[in-house]
């Protein structure tokens, strides 16, 4: 029984695998530790990513929006361990570097409030708490009853500050003509657009954030 190839070619052929192997595993396992341990997270801190562009729905919110930010969520410190808190499916807590992983490219970028407002952090970690368990919004409708992930992170500070984070948009405003088939799935025959939303992009938009990290974003 032959172990390992006798032939030249066949050499050349393992070492192509295997430095394919290794390419892998740096992408998918290596990368995303990298940069989860190049940032140095702060409690309040806003993170935004690049979700997989598998799903429809990410496809829907990049294109419309004209951004790769399709995801975002709140950093916090639970017992001296990092998480996001975010609304993906319900909202909850997700540890920081399963976060990173998740990305696409495990790319990802982090604002911070700046120092003008950071008193109000303690006040934002906690108006996070009413809305935990909430589920996800496939409607982006600003209303109470459930929550997508920048409404989240807009209504907690709002709650905290009275300050309102960001650009609020009418559906109408954005890139939402070549993807009307794909949001009429969503939301029927008549795309709603008049209905006002707080997108990824326009709420790392606010005056009141300064971007102090950026991995691939």
């Amino acid at each position: 029984m032959k172990l390992l190839p006798l032939t030249r070619a066949g050499y050349l052929r393992l070492a192509i695998l295997i430095l394919i192997l290794l390419g892998l595993c740096g992408r998918f396992f290596l990368l995303p530790v990298w940069r989860y341990h190049a940032y140095r997270p702060q409690e309040g801190d806003i993170v935004f990513q690049s979700l997989p562009r598998a799903s429809k729905l990410v496809r829907l919110i990049e294109g419309v929006t004209e951004s790769p930010l399709s995801h975002c969520g709140v950093v916090v410190n639970r017992d001296g361990k990092w998480f996001v808190n975010e609304a993906i499916w319900d909202v909850h807590d997700t540890a920081l570097l399963d976060w990173v992983r998740r990305g696409r490219g495990a790319r990802f970028c982090v604002f911070r409030v700046k120092p003008d407002h950071r008193r109000h952090l303690p006040q934002f970690i906690a108006a996070l708490q009413k809305y935990q368990g909430l589920r996800y919004d496939y409607d982006f409708e600003l209303d109470d009853g459930k929550l997508y992930c920048s409404e989240l992170v807009y209504k907690a500070f709002r709650d905290a500050s009275g300050i309102e984070l960001g650009r609020l948009m009418k559906l109408g405003e954005l890139n939402w003509k070549p993807h009307a088939d794909g949001l009429r799935e969503y939301h029927g025959r008549d795309v709603p657009l008049d209905r006002v939303m707080i997108t990824p992009r326009h709420l790392s938009e606010a005056e009141q954030l300064e971007k102090v990290y950026s991995a691939g974003l």
